[in-house]
């Protein structure tokens, strides 16, 4: 029985995942496990009046994500999974996944100037995002002091520019999430 396909969505903040996250997942058929959205659901849980990005629940938030994205892959589940996934902190958690399951890479990708227009309307837009720190990586961007290291697994991988559209197209990024891996590798 082949693996289930554990597509990851990554990218820095104002990229987009979230967005295509989930559209592949209805074009697929299967999940999306969302880590700003598990974060906003621990911080309603909290229910507390503070507003200050709640990083106390970072590390919680991520042993919720990857506890999930385990059981799924444990019951052959094929899912979409977005965060950010920077190397450091996201490559050591996925890695043990690639033993159950097909992981493929969709790297998210936007000029700075979108991304940080991208974050400030969602700032204003949404009243959830107060669950995390948009502000403060706004301040980074502005400061010129915002990195971004992509994961580096040797898995296969695409880079998507999301700055008008995706380039490539739905189409093809819903082709290299679905093929069999023996295709993708």
């Amino acid at each position: 029985m082949a693996a289930p396909i554990l597509t990851v969505v990554s990218g820095p903040p104002g990229t987009g995942k979230t967005t295509l996250a989930h559209a592949l997942a209805l074009g697929i058929g299967c999940p999306a496990i969302i880590r700003d959205e598990l974060k906003q659901g621990m911080v309603a849980t909290a229910r507390s009046s503070e507003n200050s990005g709640y990083s106390h629940l970072d590390i919680p938030v991520l042993t919720a994500f990857f506890a999930t994205l385990t059981v799924l892959a444990e019951a052959r589940i094929g899912v979409v999974a977005e965060a950010a996934f920077q190397d450091r902190l996201w490559r050591p958690n996925l890695q043990p996944l690639a033993e159950i399951a097909d992981i493929r890479v969709v790297h998210c990708t936007a000029p700075t100037l979108v991304t940080r227009a991208r974050m400030t309307r969602r700032m204003g837009a949404d009243p959830h995002r107060h669950a995390h720190n948009d502000a403060d990586r706004i301040a980074s961007i502005d400061a010129g002091a915002d990195t971004f290291v992509p994961i580096a697994m040797d898995v296969p991988t695409l880079i998507i520019d999301t700055t008008e559209g995706y380039r490539p197209d739905i189409t093809t990024v819903l082709r290299f999430a679905t093929r069999p891996a023996e295709v993708s590798r």
